[in-house]
């Protein structure tokens, strides 16, 4: 059985972690929790920092609970909030619960017996406890000075907080105390955000067994970019793991761009290769930063693990398009949401269809139905000295006429203009 904290410690995860866990964990297979906040249709890839916690404590031989929020979610987590959440409703948390867990059965083993992970949902044990009940049974046992030392209440005092928010932390707590209660779940893990939270569950445990419950808590760290910016988000907003929120092609660029300050640290987080193996790719990285290798390697494993090995294939081609390495071949493979994908950002000009159809001569279309160049002169100049290239290819008849025979899906041109100016020219 690997060391599961020494794993961690290892990759740089490791942030708080309870007095006596490493041991627990070192005596035999332990099972641990992390709970998953459903407050969108999808996670993001910071989700995947506590997706591979799982699937690393999963590794080391222990088993993996997954915990999505059905009843937390009603509620709203304020670890490091300003505000209070917009309430969701249950038609729209079920929603949300029903695309994470299916993401989740994605990454997890759930046929590797003892150690199989499980998915559970908070709403099954809080549907039939009344307020009443929950009260009695748990607020008794934790004070409101207890409450209100922690840091996601203390941040917000200043600007005020409601009791629902309040109220989090003990609904987490009792999370915690019912899996241990009727699991046998000893660990609940979570980002370092939340500690508070877990450390109530450990003392609920202890406090509602009269000191004879056993129960422990790690955290890992919250992942931050070098350059100050938050992690999980490109200039287009929040990097989803759902293809349709973010494309395999964004997806794998998000991290193909990654800066070598960072990418030495995030491969160790989201990589399930090893420390001899890791160390051997940052070496060769120092040796040539120019083929960054960090990069290719982590976007490859990580694109693969959550699309596919043919989203990640159609990712490197796609981007080859934008490097001149493809072809027009490859172009003309391309769907509508993919051609418009790649090319998001770059100059876009919209041509009716029919003058298309008609055929329209390459200087005109260069322009004067678009503004690619300034005059037909300049792009006389250009076409004549190989600068222009249409769809792919190099373009360098004067006189030649773009007709539909050049529309890709019957709609789009890709225009180039040098080495790297991109247009997209649509017909419509």
């Amino acid at each position: 059985m690997l060391n599961f904290v020494e794993e961690l410690r290892w990759r740089g995860m490791l942030h708080d972690i309870m007095p006596e866990t490493e041991e627990l964990l070192n005596k035999g297979m332990v099972k641990g929790y992390i709970g998953f906040d459903p407050t969108a249709d999808s996670l993001g890839i910071g989700n995947m920092v506590q997706v591979m916690t799982l699937l690393h404590f999963q590794r080391c031989g222990h088993k993996p609970i997954a915990l999505v929020g059905g009843a937390t979610g009603m509620v709203g987590d304020p670890s490091g909030k300003s505000v209070e959440r917009n309430m969701l409703s249950e038609e729209q948390l079920n929603y949300n619960l029903s695309c994470q867990k299916k993401q989740l059965e994605k990454f997890l083993d759930f046929n590797c017996g003892e150690n199989s992970a499980e998915i559970v949902n908070n709403y099954e044990w809080f549907k039939n406890f009344t307020f009443l009940d929950f009260i009695r049974e748990t607020g008794k046992h934790i004070t409101v000075n207890y409450m209100m030392s922690k840091d996601s209440v203390k941040n917000r005092l200043e600007n005020g907080m409601t009791f629902t928010e309040f109220c989090y932390q003990l609904i987490q707590g009792y999370d915690f105390y019912y899996l241990w209660k009727n699991k046998g779940i000893k660990l609940q893990l979570g980002g370092s955000d939340q500690w508070g939270n877990i450390v109530t569950g450990t003392e609920l445990i202890r406090k509602m067994t009269n000191g004879e419950g056993d129960a422990y808590a790690l955290t890992t760290q919250l992942i931050k970019k070098a350059d100050g910016t938050k992690f999980g988000k490109s200039e287009s907003g929040n990097i989803w793991l759902d293809a349709k929120k973010t494309s395999p092609y964004k997806f794998y660029q998000f991290w193909l761009n990654a800066s070598d300050e960072d990418v030495k640290n995030w491969i160790r987080v989201f990589s399930m290769k090893g420390k001899e193996e890791l160390e051997e790719l940052v070496k060769q990285q120092i040796e040539a930063p120019h083929l960054r290798i960090l990069q290719k390697t982590l976007a490859e494993e990580i694109t693969t693990r959550v699309h596919s090995k043919a989203d990640f294939e159609q990712a490197v081609k796609s981007s080859e398009i934008l490097f001149g390495k493809a072809t027009a071949e490859h172009l003309a493979q391309l769907s509508d949401e993919q051609i418009l994908d790649i090319f998001d950002g770059v100059p876009n000009y919209t041509i009716e269809k029919n003058k298309i159809t008609a055929g329209v001569n390459i200087l005109e279309l260069l322009a004067q139905e678009t503004s690619i160049l300034p005059s037909k002169g300049e792009a006389r100049k250009l076409l004549a000295a190989n600068g222009i290239a249409i769809n792919l290819e190099k373009y360098a008849d004067v006189n030649g006429i773009i007709d539909s025979t050049h529309l890709i899906n019957g709609k789009y041109i890709v225009a180039k203009k040098g080495k790297k100016e991109f247009s997209l020219i649509i017909a419509a």
